[in-house]
């Protein structure tokens, strides 16, 4: 791994574990195993290394999630696989995100803080939000989901209880409590068919 992608990678794990703010360039820098120079060699701040590592744990995130969906025609499967794909593939993704959801870590101490930064947080939420709104829809148009279900509203729920199932995984770290959370997920899509 060359050393850019190594300061990112470490940068993710530690961001992950003790957010942004609570990060010193110091720590990413001997995670890294590099110097000063090194550092500021690829990145003019820790702001644009912020963006860079927001861009890989995004393109990490897809990589995971959306593992095998787009081998599958129903849009009701598509957005199951989603979830089992966000419980199987990503919050027990402890080699990348050691601390939980980095997106959780980052939108609870960046809000207030770095709300610039933190706009870019929300782009992710809100295109995540997208896809399952549009996968709704599809759903409606192919007949899987009733014409009335307010497909907006479907999807804020979805997106709000996956990232409250994050949160609590984060904290307890227990698997059986996570499989309840998403198996009651999985069971809301069942009874949204036809």
């Amino acid at each position: 791994m060359a050393l850019k992608e190594t300061i990112i990678h470490e940068s993710q794990k530690l961001f992950s574990l003790n957010g942004f703010l609570n990060t010193g360039v110091n720590e990413i820098i001997a995670a890294a195993h590099t110097s000063k120079g090194g550092f500021y060699n690829y990145f003019s701040s820790k702001e644009d290394l912020f963006l860079q590592v927001l861009t890989e744990a995004q393109a990490t995130w897809r990589e995971k999630v959306l593992f095998g969906v787009r081998n599958l025609s129903s849009p009701t499967q598509k957005i199951c696989q989603i979830i089992k794909n966000y419980r199987d593939r990503y919050l027990i993704d402890s080699e990348n995100f050691p601390g939980g959801c980095i997106f959780i870590t980052l939108s609870v101490e960046l809000d207030d803080q770095r709300p610039h930064l933190m706009q870019e947080v929300n782009k992710g939420f809100a295109g995540f939000v997208e896809l399952l709104t549009e996968l709704l829809d599809e759903g409606i148009q192919k007949g899987e989901f009733s014409l009335d279900i307010d497909k907006d509203s479907v999807a804020n729920f979805l997106f709000t209880n996956m990232l409250g199932i994050s949160v609590l995984y984060g904290v307890n770290k227990s698997k059986p409590e996570l499989d309840r959370s998403i198996e009651s997920l999985l069971d809301y899509m069942r009874l949204l068919k036809i």
